[in-house]
């Protein structure tokens, strides 16, 4: 079997090229610009931009099954072009998101729910099976407060006890691994979550007992926050993040137990992610930092959250288009 694993420069991809190569199967890296992958020795590169459907046909040639971002563009074409090079099992990287009441008029998860109908709609004419892998929130989206932990003064937060279920990337990849490799899993729809429900609070907490650093934040209103990454964030999108916060705003997110289903043992904690990223949060030793001069230090430029309750951030400098 060859699986054509897309967006290979994000997180998920990534591990689960390694988890792949590992165990014998063979493994195509895509990309974008597959010039900037560093896939495990052997394993193949190649243009796979899924925003131009003008790569697919080079991309797919020989390919069993895909792991597959959810971009919306021309999910169709991919689908048709899928089905023509005799794929045979399509899994998605989706979003808990699509289960939202409000999933077709939110920015973010009505992107994910149209990839996932699209796919369906070619499963059953018979094209390929597909799986759908619907994780909540990644762990990783807390990156996005490193250099504002760095710098000592914290994220700005418009609702700090927003709860959410933050899942080890690893633990997706693993997931991802399992439908890939077992057929007695393949064309089910799984939402993972984290194994704990966890505030911004919190999370800011065990970032400061495993790191040794304070990791304090701000509360601003949501207009605010808003105000201060429309340079980054489009306004759809930023607006269904605060949805997304204001629904969970004191509410314990639900749990599953997919993932031990899946993989076999228990989801990774926070804590355990933490640790892995540790340095991700911690000063360059040497570095001189605005706020170690004395100075007060910028307000950071703020990332882009990706979609409402999951993101799979890039590797640092690698942070363009998930194709």
């Amino acid at each position: 079997m060859t699986v054509l694993v897309t967006g290979s420069r994000g997180r998920v991809a990534a591990t689960l090229l390694g988890l792949l190569d590992a165990a014998g199967v063979r493994a195509r890296a895509g990309s974008k610009n597959p010039a900037d992958l560093a896939p495990p020795p052997g394993v193949d590169t190649v243009r796979c931009d899924l925003t131009d459907p003008a790569t697919f046909d080079t991309a797919l040639k020989g390919v069993e099954a895909v792991f597959l971002y959810a971009e919306a563009a021309h999910v169709g074409t991919f689908a048709d072009r899928a089905r023509a090079a005799g794929v045979e099992h399509v899994v998605l990287l989706s979003s808990s998101s699509v289960l939202a009441p409000d999933a077709e008029e939110n920015a973010v998860a009505a992107s994910h729910l149209a990839v996932e109908r699209a796919l369906s709609a070619a499963a059953e004419t018979g094209a390929f099976e597909v799986t759908h892998l619907r994780p909540g929130a990644f762990a990783t989206n807390a990156l996005q407060w490193a250099r504002s932990i760095k710098d000592g003064h914290g994220p700005a937060l418009p609702y700090p006890h927003a709860y959410g279920d933050p899942i080890h990337e690893r633990d997706v990849a693993e997931a991802a691994f399992a439908v890939l490799t077992e057929p007695r899993l393949r064309g089910s729809s799984y939402v993972l979550t984290g194994p704990e429900s966890l505030d911004f609070t919190d999370q800011l907490a065990i970032l400061a007992e495993v790191t040794g650093r304070p990791a304090p934040y701000t509360t601003v209103t949501p207009e605010e926050w808003k105000n201060s990454v429309a340079g980054f964030v489009p306004e759809p999108f930023a607006d269904a993040l605060l949805s997304y916060w204001s629904s969970h705003d004191g509410r314990p997110t639900p749990l599953t137990r997919t993932v031990e289903t899946l993989t076999g043992h228990e989801p990774r904690t926070f804590t355990t992610w933490a640790k892995d990223h540790a340095d991700a949060f911690r000063p360059v030793v040497g570095s001189r930092s605005a706020g170690a001069r004395g100075v007060p230090p910028a307000r950071a430029k703020p990332r882009a959250w990706g979609r409402v309750g999951t993101t799979d951030p890039r590797p640092a400098g690698a942070r363009g288009s998930r194709a």
